[in-house]
């Protein structure tokens, strides 16, 4: 089941807190399944969490998770991950920078981001709501013309061309 898909890095994920709960789509493909829905199936079942990554140089790659599971809205949609493999090389298991982390958008920030610039509020700085810490590693809602639609560690990655995230079995 597809849970985000971002083909073009746009702006288009530069979205309020609600919107992030119900979902949204556009016609070029961009989409979000929704937190609400996120946390519904994966407090019911076991998921894992897949995410294919085309970066800029048209090189594909994956990351698996063994576990992925979605907190209620009362915990603001926090996330677990678990049991890491990929295909990610030098870039690793950047997604897991951010587990344990609460779902930030520009009208609600749950992050740890202390940057007074963008109102401390990674997603006020990466253009996208997302699970962030201070900010992240695995930035797949943010704006490619700034260089924050990218999957990477410690000044190891590579900028993404598109990404989707998928929920299996």
């Amino acid at each position: 089941m597809l849970v985000q898909q971002n083909v073009d890095g746009s702006n288009f994920f530069n979205r309020s807190w609600e919107e992030f709960k119900v979902g949204f789509n556009n016609s070029k493909g961009n989409y979000w399944l929704g937190n609400e829905l996120l946390h519904q199936l994966t407090d019911q079942n076991t998921y894992k969490l897949r995410i294919d990554l085309k970066a800029r140089n048209q090189s594909w790659y994956y990351a698996e998770y063994r576990t992925f599971l979605v907190y209620s809205e009362a915990f603001n949609y926090k996330i677990v991950l678990d049991g890491f493999s990929g295909n990610t090389g030098a870039a690793g298991n950047a997604f897991n920078y951010q587990n344990n982390m609460m779902f930030t958008t520009y009208d609600r920030d749950n992050d740890l981001f202390n940057g007074s610039v963008y109102k401390n509020n990674c997603a006020v700085y990466k253009g996208g709501g997302f699970w962030y810490r201070d900010c992240a590693w695995a930035s797949l809602n943010g704006h490619r013309a700034e260089s924050r639609f990218y999957w990477g560690r410690s000044g190891i990655g590579f900028s993404l061309e598109l990404s989707r995230m998928w929920l299996t079995c």
